[in-house]
């Protein structure tokens, strides 16, 4: 059976420079990495995970807290965060919290009792005060903590966007669909912007909420019905993500509304499901596989490098066959 002086010797490293590989720790090149993960591979040497934690006082575990895996920009963002820890030989332990507060917080208690290396929290219900007690690093999704590193789009710059395509497009009776408002997340900036652009062209678009369980998609089709049945002119919807702008290309297809003659549609994240429509969806493309990895690596490295709490990333209009 291989030992790590073994992998060493194949690697032409030393055997502290496999330790770091396999604990993430400190600065190392990618060849380096790569070289020794080779040997590990060649030599089929699998390390002693609770050994190596015991030694490490590292549990090698990211803790991941979001709010609906069944919504399909949060589920694309889990299976990135998952293969960027895997990249970096670290476990993922995922919680859907499904926005219960009580939930959520059991997660957290989890979390703790687990020991994990770091938390990346996708989620907004717990009040701040619950983190207090956290001792790990921990970065939060579309959300600002004070003291804490965010990571985000470029919302604001994603809602001027959506309004300049649906102006290009001559769309003059406009709808906008977003979440509820009352919850505070930085996606709120799209609705923001693009009401401000559409202010400015003297149109005032009509805005509907979610409820604040945004994930009750139940009510996506109890407000979508209506709206388009109470306002037969309207002819251009900016939705804030691409699920509701799916339920709204398959309101207009049941209502015989042709998309995009008879009415512009935008959505917002670009996940896979806008390319399945038929219509093709054109949407605000969020780059989530490097926001990702920014947010695994903050998660991961933040006390050894310095990580601005800013992390913001831009965004940009996709062009297909609804708007």
């Amino acid at each position: 059976m291989a030992t790590i002086k073994d992998v060493a010797r194949k690697a032409g490293v030393t055997v502290t420079t496999v330790s770091r590989v396999m604990n993430n720790r400190g600065y190392l090149s990618q060849e380096t990495r790569e070289k020794v993960r080779n040997a590990m591979e060649e030599l089929h040497y699998k390390p002693n995970a609770i050994a190596r934690s015991l030694f490490a006082k590292r549990s090698g575990i990211i803790g991941l807290i979001l709010p609906s895996l069944r919504h399909p920009f949060f589920a694309e963002l889990a299976g990135f965060i998952e293969h960027f820890a895997h990249i970096y030989s670290y476990k993922l332990l995922i919680c859907d919290s499904n926005l219960d507060a009580v939930r959520e917080k059991e997660f957290v208690d989890l979390l703790k009792s687990n020991q994990v290396d770091a938390l990346i929290m996708g989620s907004h219900t717990l009040d701040v005060k619950e983190f207090a007690g956290l001792h790990y690093p921990i970065v939060t999704f579309d959300r600002i903590i004070e003291g804490l590193p965010y990571v985000y789009s470029d919302n604001y710059q994603g809602g001027i966007f959506a309004a300049q395509a649906l102006l290009h497009a001559g769309c003059h009776h406009v709808a906008h669909i977003c979440g509820n408002l009352q919850l505070d997340l930085l996606s709120n900036d799209r609705t923001k912007a693009f009401l401000q652009v559409m202010n400015d062209h003297g149109i005032n678009p009509i805005v509907v909420q979610t409820e604040t369980n945004v994930f009750d998609y139940a009510h996506y089709e109890e407000m979508i019905y209506p709206l388009l049945k109470m306002h037969a002119d309207l002819d251009g919807i900016f939705a804030t993500s691409d699920l509701l702008a799916a339920y709204v290309v398959r309101a207009c297809y049941e209502m015989n509304i042709r998309v995009p003659q008879d009415i512009k549609v935008i959505g917002y994240d670009d996940v896979y499901l806008s390319e399945l429509l038929v219509p093709q969806l054109t949407t605000i493309h969020q780059p989530v596989r490097e926001m990702a990895e920014m947010a695994v690596r903050i998660a991961i490295h933040g006390e050894d490098e310095k990580f601005q709490q800013d992390n913001i990333f831009p965004v940009r209009l996709v062009h297909r066959a609804t708007c």
